[in-house]
């Protein structure tokens, strides 16, 4: 497994579970990257604007994520926080795509007037007028979602991590993967698992195929009120808030193309903080308690890769989250192991399938 974000590690988590042996490599330290940076919602922020295959992957994650919760917590001591706290979208100029979508998918979701925004929400700036609510909506603590998982991977007997160790390269004989060069070391395998978020399109040039995987900066900031000073989630005009159980608010996010420039700015500081406080006034009181970005896998559509990568047999694929790795990862590393296992997969593996979506670069 090449990448220790939470595609490589849930994925690892789900191949173990199916008897496979797992060694896991990751450049830097597991879960610092897109994983640890991201808001956590357990949605995506406009559902309604997502294809089949997208929408597929959430619906299973969601249902998915409680019991990967406690599970996670009773196995490790660690509680990820999976808060189904709700989601408000406020004074939204698509409320009929979206009320159409959740008729559709069978989604709670509904309009709810200026009285239920300001009673579910009292720290709301005044004149907002209509809403779309969808109660039982959750966010997880992501860096603490990574935290446990790797501490879960690490009581496993079959598992092995090494980190701190960029992988430089394949072991390829007659067209067949086996195993990877890092540094001077080799490390033999049946298979290998590209997870490797942003970094994914990159690592797949030097064999000579083009995966449209680039990496999207996105920035946040970090507030600190007491608990339950933000009931539910908000969102508006595109940037949200997000309470964490202890109090913690988090706010996002910016959307950027900077390659792999990862250092937050000024600009958006004060532009994430203008926001913040047009939302949410109070916190004009008070400045942000941190800041700092992340760079998304971004792809086609937000549709992911999933599967074997043609050509390179024992070669797979699980990348290309872009905005959303946390709500799909849960049903993307199932499918994944699936495959891998040669078990009935859990939804309709083919529009994720990298055949005919990988080419050979021009």
């Amino acid at each position: 497994m090449v990448g220790g974000g939470v595609i490589g590690c849930l994925s690892a988590l789900c191949l173990l579970e199916k008897g496979f042996a797992v060694r896991l490599i990751e450049r830097r330290r597991t879960g610092q990257e897109a994983s640890w940076a991201g808001g956590g919602i357990v949605s995506p922020l406009y559902p309604w604007r997502y294809s089949q295959p997208v929408s597929a992957l959430a619906d299973w994650s969601q249902g998915f994520y409680p019991q990967l919760g406690e599970a996670l917590a009773q196995a490790t001591g660690i509680d990820p926080e999976v808060s189904p706290c709700g989601l408000l979208w406020l004074d939204h100029a698509e409320q009929e795509d979206a009320l159409l979508w959740a008729a559709e998918h069978k989604k709670p979701l509904g309009p709810v007037d200026n009285a239920f925004i300001y009673q579910q929400v009292p720290h709301l700036a005044q004149g907002f007028q209509q809403a779309l609510w969808q109660p039982q909506v959750a966010n997880v603590r992501n860096p603490r979602l990574m935290t446990a998982l790797r501490t879960r991977l690490l009581q496993h007997s079959n598992f092995s991590l090494l980190e701190d160790t960029p992988v430089t390269g394949l072991l390829l004989s007659s067209g067949k993967v086996q195993g990877v060069r890092a540094g001077s070391q080799t490390y033999q395998a049946d298979s290998v698992v590209l997870a490797a978020g942003a970094w994914s399109g990159d690592w797949l040039a030097e064999l000579g195929l083009g995966l449209p995987v680039k990496p999207v900066k996105g920035q946040m900031i970090l507030y600190k009120t007491a608990p339950g000073w933000l009931p539910s989630m908000v969102l508006f005009d595109g940037r949200y808030a997000i309470p964490r159980r202890d109090g913690h608010v988090l706010f996002g996010s910016t959307l950027e193309h900077a390659g792999f420039d990862k250092h937050t700015t000024l600009e958006a500081l004060e532009s994430l903080k203008a926001s913040a406080i047009a939302l949410l006034p109070a916190l004009a009181d008070q400045q942000p308690v941190a800041q700092w970005a992340g760079l998304r896998p971004g792809s086609p559509e937000g549709v992911p890769f999933i599967g074997p990568v043609p050509g390179y047999d024992g070669l797979w694929l699980n990348t290309g989250h872009y905005r959303n790795g946390l709500v799909l990862a849960p049903a993307s590393c199932r499918l994944l192991a699936d495959l891998m296992s040669g078990a009935p997969a859990i939804i309709d593996p083919r529009p994720y399938a990298p055949a005919g979506r990988v080419e050979l670069a021009v």
